[in-house]
């Protein structure tokens, strides 16, 4: 039975112990539309998506550049659930880090690596529950949710907003509909009978994870992770390079409203027209800082080339590891270039003289020196 989306109801409430819980319906079905602006902003979405990709394939070495936009998109999407770390804390090791700010470095540091893994685990196993349960479970250990079931669904109630059942902005379903709600959710993403556009899909994929709050903690990030995740196992990206966290953030309150206008309103549509805008902004500017990064990289080249003499060669290699680590120390250059502290410490020097580097520890000893002009490219320094 398909799902008209001008009539589209997104669920009930039902009565829980001195409560009601919202019930969202199925969405395994083919759906349908006669809203012709959907299409327009598919169609505008899938240019520019199609445009990053091809993008991507023509940058030489552009998993050089893969990281620090993970990194980015761990420190925003952190950001939104009130995680407090910019990507130059991201970057540094933990030791650095002022103790009172470790809980929030690490946090961000599990979704770098739940990212990372499960791209990774892309190659062997499908978008599943599974895998989004492995992501939970890097996500949460040995953080401040590490007694919220790390990497299995909720057994208890949870609610959104307020302090307590009472005061709730919003109740998901009871947690005995979790199981059958996500093998729904896991149908729809693989089911090829229904004949919709990818984005429109993951889009609806979103809203309904988010209502259904399937873990008692990490619901936020783990769904905005499932929009990377579906767009590179679908190959409709060949690389993880669009993250849509920023675009959230700009205005939270009205990611929050358009999601629970939904529920509220079964207003679809609305979320549809929000995320598709999303989509087509976030491409465009991750095409802009790849050109960006691009330009960087052989405008620091030439300076190498022309300023550096008998350190080219091991400029140029410390430079490629930089797109990778932009934070390092004298020791991990002297490591990457093969040569003595000596030899290491001077080259550090020139590129600091030069503007590739600057030293952000103000110490005589375990100096760390970060790549600015990079950082500088994703506005989160």
């Amino acid at each position: 039975m398909a799902i008209r989306l001008e009539e589209y109801r997104s669920g009930e409430y039902r009565r829980g112990f001195q409560y009601q819980f919202f019930l969202p319906s199925h969405i395994n079905e083919s759906w349908t539309w006669d809203t012709p602006q959907i299409n327009q902003l598919v169609e505008k979405a899938a240019i520019r998506l199609g445009e990053l990709n091809s993008y991507a394939r023509l940058v030489p070495n552009i998993d050089l550049f893969i990281q620090l936009h993970v990194t980015k998109e761990a420190v925003v999407s952190s950001r939104i659930e009130g995680t407090k770390t910019n990507i130059d804390e991201a970057l540094l090791p933990e030791e650095e880090i002022n103790p009172e700010r470790r809980n929030d470095w690490r946090e961000v540091n599990n979704y770098i690596r739940a990212m990372n893994d499960a791209i990774q685990t892309l190659e062997t196993l499908p978008l599943s529950s599974r895998l989004l349960k492995q992501a939970h479970q890097t996500l949460l250990t040995n953080v401040r949710g590490e007694q919220k079931m790390p990497g299995e669904f909720r057994t208890s109630q949870n609610w959104i907003g307020g302090s307590s059942l009472a005061d709730a902005v919003f109740i998901p379903p009871a947690h005995e509909h979790v199981p059958e709600l996500m093998g729904d959710l896991e149908k729809f993403l693989h089911n090829d009978e229904i004949q919709m556009p990818a984005l429109v899909r993951i889009a609806i994929a979103h809203y309904q994870f988010e209502t259904i709050h399937p873990f008692l903690d990490g619901n936020g990030r783990i769904g905005r992770l499932l929009i990377t995740l579906f767009l590179v196992s679908e190959g409709i990206l060949s690389q993880p390079l669009l993250y849509p966290s920023t675009y959230f953030e700009k205005n939270k309150g009205l990611y929050y409203d358009n999601l629970m206008r939904v529920r509220t309103h079964s207003d679809m549509l609305q979320w549809l027209k929000y995320f598709l805008v999303g989509v087509e902004q976030t491409a465009t500017e991750a095409v802009a800082a790849l050109t960006n990064i691009i330009k960087l990289k052989s405008d620091i080249e030439t300076l190498i080339h022309n300023n550096f003499g008998r350190r080219t060669a091991s400029a140029t290699l410390l430079l490629q590891q930089l797109f990778k680590h932009p934070i390092l120390s004298v020791d991990q250059a002297a490591t990457i270039c093969g040569v003595n502290y000596r030899p290491a410490n001077e080259l550090v020097a020139l590129m600091c003289k030069q503007q590739i580097l600057r030293e952000i520890t103000g110490q005589s000893r375990n100096r760390l020196f970060a790549f600015e002009p990079y950082l500088e490219l994703f506005n989160l320094k």
